[in-house]
């Protein structure tokens, strides 16, 4: 329990990105044509019109390996206090967030940017934490 406390910021920051990209990712995977045709509509005059298949596939492993990683960190900080997939994970998260985000101004959805940003706030502040 001494142990859950003590790295309870830690914790908590990733059940948020472990929720987020999981939830994400069961999105993408239960509806799948939905959420093409909507980014294909998104991307539909940008240069990556073409790629939006292969880039959905991409983001939907991505989501789902930071879920996992973040997962095995929550489960490494409650029962030995180490941090090195927590760490992994959440180095993965912002990188798949600036993925996501690339895309948005890509787009031209500057408020969709601006809730990327939100999300990866959090998952900067994670990698700070867990640098040492």
């Amino acid at each position: 329990m001494k142990t859950l406390l003590h790295n309870i910021t830690e914790i908590l920051l990733l059940l948020f990105l472990v929720i987020t990209f999981i939830q994400s990712g069961l999105d993408k995977l239960t509806d799948w044509a939905g959420n093409l045709s909507w980014l294909k509509g998104h991307f539909e005059k940008t240069p990556l019109k073409n790629v939006v298949p292969l880039l959905l596939g991409v983001i939907l492993v991505l989501e789902v390996v930071v879920g996992i990683l973040c997962f095995i960190g929550i489960y490494q900080f409650a029962t030995i206090g180490e941090s090195e997939f927590a760490f992994y994970g959440a180095i993965l998260s912002c990188i798949v967030l600036l993925m996501l985000l690339f895309g948005q101004r890509v787009a031209k959805d500057y408020d969709g940017a601006r809730t990327i940003v939100i999300y990866l706030m959090p998952a900067i502040f994670l990698v700070y934490l867990l640098q040492s």
